[in-house]
């Protein structure tokens, strides 16, 4: 008897939300060549709700200023109505409280139109396996200005030293790996770690809880 085939993995199914149709066309070739599904466009942000209650996307790349529902709102009650479809923004909004609203609002990755393509690939990839992706730059700036909103009223740390320690490495920037190594433990304690983290600061994942822990006081961004 011969083995079964191996099932195709499936395309990430996408919907792309802007206002601009020639970019909009320009997007849909462009990240269809590397595969993606693009299965709806939406020129407004009340349409891109509606299309991905209807079509159910893995992915909404969203558009911030948008006529009738801007991207933030639409976000927020996508958030809400179909929480499976993660939002990465694409905006020209190079502003620290723009993507501190958008992320509060629900979405996974928040990208400045300057960026590269393969950079747009790379944070739909991350979303539609359940990671998180914050423009460079414009990310510390807007974590910092939160830590220093924030840290004068915070009521101190919800997690242990050692986890203190793990998601100040991440927020530093290092792999799981690397966090090992630091620490001398097994990837599988730093994950059990964050998975610990997780749960004590409601977070989905590694970007959320850097967040909500800089937000807290809990760690610092150098």
């Amino acid at each position: 008897m011969t083995a079964a085939a191996a099932q195709p993995v499936p395309a990430t199914r996408l919907v792309l939300a802007d206002d601009h149709r020639m970019l909009r066309d320009s997007l849909r070739r462009a990240l269809e060549e590397h595969g993606f599904d693009v299965v709806g466009e939406a020129a407004d942000g009340q349409e891109a709700v509606r299309l991905a209650l209807a079509l159910r996307p893995d992915v909404v790349l969203m558009d911030v200023s948008m006529p009738v529902l801007d991207g933030v709102e639409a976000t927020r009650q996508l958030h809400r109505v179909a929480p499976d479809a993660q939002v990465v923004m694409l905006t020209m909004h190079a502003d620290g409280d723009v993507m501190a609203r958008a992320i509060q609002a629900g979405a996974v990755g928040y990208l400045v139109k300057d960026c590269s393509m393969d950079e747009v690939v790379g944070a739909i990839r991350l979303a539609a396996s359940g990671e998180s992706v914050l423009s460079p730059g414009l990310a510390s700036s807007m974590l910092a200005e939160m830590g220093k909103a924030d840290r004068a009223g915070s009521q101190g740390p919800i997690i242990s030293a050692r986890e203190e320690e793990v998601l100040q490495l991440v927020a530093d920037g290092l792999s799981l790996p690397e966090v090992a190594t630091t620490l001398f433990i097994s990837i599988k304690t730093v994950k059990n770690h964050l998975a610990s983290i997780y749960s004590k600061l409601d977070a989905r994942d590694r970007t959320q809880a850097v967040l909500r822990a800089v937000r807290m006081g809990i760690i610092r961004l150098d």
